[in-house]
Formats: structure tokens, sequence, C-alpha cells
């Protein structure tokens, strides 16, 4: 089977276009490289666009039910990073300028970070823990089926550990600690 070697692109549809452009430009530094009122395409390397925007101020004017995002769309998109460093500096970055977490919880399979853009729609920014055959195995463990879910993390304290030199191994490890609660407007993970 083939199977896909990086992410392509997501396409959102917004009554916020311009808040959400500037929310990507913020988040992950992408560059706008085609714009008009209905539409906007972006992207942050040298993928032609990562991201789409369709402006349904324009496209579809009357809002069926205004101000809601509704029962459909995308639960989340996942990001991953290099190592628990990389994930540690994008959380103070993005933190610098006021945009939080939601929802940093260690699945056990990775440490992740959750946040929500303006429109509502959900996005993981993640680290693996370990290889492909270690995850396969955790998710096989007792461990696991007792808490598929993960512990809720504080990512100050980890931040904290990533700047006085704490190695992204140990950052990455996955913590004791109670059943995590997800949040409503999160479902499944």
């Amino acid at each position: 089977m083939v199977k896909p070697i990086k992410f392509a692109h997501v396409v959102y549809q917004t009554r916020r276009f311009d808040e959400m452009i500037r929310w990507y430009q913020l988040v992950f530094e992408a560059q706008v490289v085609h714009q008009n009122p209905a539409l906007a395409f972006m992207t942050y390397d040298d993928e032609h666009h990562r991201f789409a925007f369709a402006n349904l101020s324009v496209l579809k004017p009357e809002a069926e039910r205004p101000g809601e995002r509704g029962d459909i769309g995308v639960n989340h998109v996942a990001y991953t990073y290099a190592d628990a460093g990389d994930l540690m500096k994008t959380y103070a970055r993005l933190k610098a300028v006021g945009i939080m977490p939601y929802w940093p919880v260690h699945h056990g399979t990775t440490l992740s970070l959750y946040y929500r853009d303006p429109d509502g729609n959900r996005m993981e920014f993640q680290v693996d823990c370990g290889t492909v055959a270690e995850a396969n195995a955790f998710m096989a463990s007792e461990t696991f089926a007792a808490n598929p879910i993960g512990v809720v993390y504080d990512p100050e304290l980890l931040l904290e550990q990533y700047e006085r030199g704490v190695d992204v191994e140990v950052l990455a490890r996955r913590p004791e600690g109670p059943m995590s609660e997800i949040p409503v407007e999160h479902g499944m993970t």
C-alpha cells in the first residue's frame, strides 16, 4: 500500500476570512501565495499551498446558523515536530503572542498540545515518543488499556525544564497520573 510521505494541505471554510489568515501567519509564519475576496492560499515551505480558505461571507452570504461552528468538519489535524524541544519552542513563541493550547496531554505515544484557531478548528502539535514499534507495544499494554487517553501535563513546567537543559528524550517520557479528561468541545482524540 502506498502511504503519504508528508502533510499536503487543508481547506477551511470560514466567515472570519481576514482573522483566519492573520492567525495562520502568526502560528505557522505562513505567507499568502494567492488571495482574492473568495479564496486565499498560504504556505510555510516549498509546497505550493498548505492551507486554503474559502470565504463563506462571499461564497454563501446567508449563514444558516450564524456564529456556530456546526456539527460537521474536521475534529483536528496533527502536525509532528522533530522533538520535545521544538514543541516547547513553538509553545513559547505562540504564548508570547497570546495563543495558548486548550489541552496539553501526553497520550503515551505522543506528547501533544491542542490548539483552536479563530473558527474553532482544532489541531494537535505533537512529538512522537519512541519508535512505531514502541508505540504499537504501548498501545497493546495494560497501561494503555487502563488509560487510552493519556495524562494532562503542565506545558509551563515542561518549558522550564527544557530551558534548564533537560534532555528532550526525558521531556517526552510518559508521566504517571490519573485519567485525563477530554474537553467537551474536543470530542475524540
